[in-house]
């Protein structure tokens, strides 16, 4: 793992984080100070039993996270996919909602190996016309893993299959360690040390060694994105936060050199059946006073109700179709 130093990242003049599969997917949801913005709609599309010749599609929300980063430094641009959803479908449906072109990704990242975060590359394959892709990923997350409480029902938690990924034409990057993309532009965390007493993981986590189930109450393999916009601070996206919230973030300080968090978007993972502890989890967040919180995916509706208690200001529901903006002040 890195010392807790510097990356060689570049402030950003802008940066962009639009969801494209989220669990919820909202119409209602209002914008926010010009930083947050909605689009649950999409082009009109022929319905038969509707007394109208089209009416507007929507995107659609699955338990599952994928965001489409685009990351702008002077004339340079470059867009980075974070993770991909459940389901083959729900990725590239939201795309196409969206009007947004796949071919216009550049590379995939992936969060840890969890199958709600990375079964939507089987949907992606089919747009991206043979094109390679590069996909980076944690060694451990190609892992087989299951949830095993004791109540007794076993949930298997299967991992992405490399043989799959590489005959699919993705080239895999397979790296623990936090390292930069796009010649500075963004950074993916790597493994995140586990620091606060709090945060504690899932004690029933397991996955497979041999024939024997060990277990894995810490998923080393969770890692987030990274990146500096300049005039505002460090942003940092989640997939789901199994290292932590606080953890993370703090991590995604560290590897910036920036004092202030501009934003923290993604799954928090601070369900009431998990277990870290929510009321310290939020307080340390707060104290951290982020700009923006936009928590989604795993975070739970207590962890919700309690962050926008502790942060009105900077707390936002997530949701599909939601593009959050960071623009660099103008000198």
């Amino acid at each position: 793992m890195l010392p807790a130093m510097p990356l060689p990242l570049e402030p950003l003049d802008s940066l962009e984080v639009q969801i494209l599969v989220d669990n919820v997917a909202d119409a209602l949801l209002p914008a926010k100070d010009g930083i947050v913005t909605r689009r649950p709609w999409g082009p009109s599309v022929e319905n038969p039993l509707l007394d109208a010749p089209a009416v507007a599609s929507a995107v659609v929300g699955e338990h599952g996270f994928a965001c489409l980063v685009t990351a702008r430094r002077g004339k340079r641009l470059h867009r980075l996919l974070f993770d991909a959803g459940l389901s083959p479908g729900t990725l590239v449906h939201n795309l196409e909602r969206l009007e947004l072109d796949p071919r216009e990704i550049e590379a995939v990242a992936l969060s840890h190996g969890h199958f709600d975060h990375t079964g939507g590359l089987a949907g992606l394959v089919e747009r991206l016309r043979g094109r390679e892709l590069p996909v980076l990923v944690h060694p451990d997350a190609f892992r087989q893993r299951r949830s095993n409480p004791p109540s007794g029902r076993v949930l298997p938690l299967p991992p992405p299959s490399r043989a799959a990924l590489e005959g699919a034409g993705f080239r895999l990057v397979i790296d623990r360690e936090a390292h930069v993309l796009f010649d500075g532009l963004l950074a993916l965390s790597g493994e995140v040390p586990r620091v606060t007493e709090f945060e504690q993981g899932y004690p029933y986590f397991e996955y497979r060694d041999g024939e024997e189930w060990l277990p894995e109450p810490h998923l080393m393999d969770d890692q987030a994105v990274v990146a500096r916009v300049r005039g505002l601070g460090a942003v940092v996206i989640t997939g789901c936060g199994h290292a932590g919230a606080v953890n993370i973030a703090r991590r995604a300080l560290e590897l910036t050199g920036e004092e202030r968090l501009a934003g923290l978007i993604g799954g928090l993972h601070l369900q009431p059946l998990g277990f870290f502890a929510i009321p310290e989890t939020v307080a340390a967040l707060a104290a951290l006073q982020p700009r923006l919180v936009a928590a989604g995916h795993c975070t739970g509706f207590e962890a919700q109700r309690l962050l926008a208690a502790a942060m009105p200001e900077a707390f936002v529901v997530n949701a599909v179709g939601t593009t959050y903006r960071f623009t660099a002040p103008t000198p």
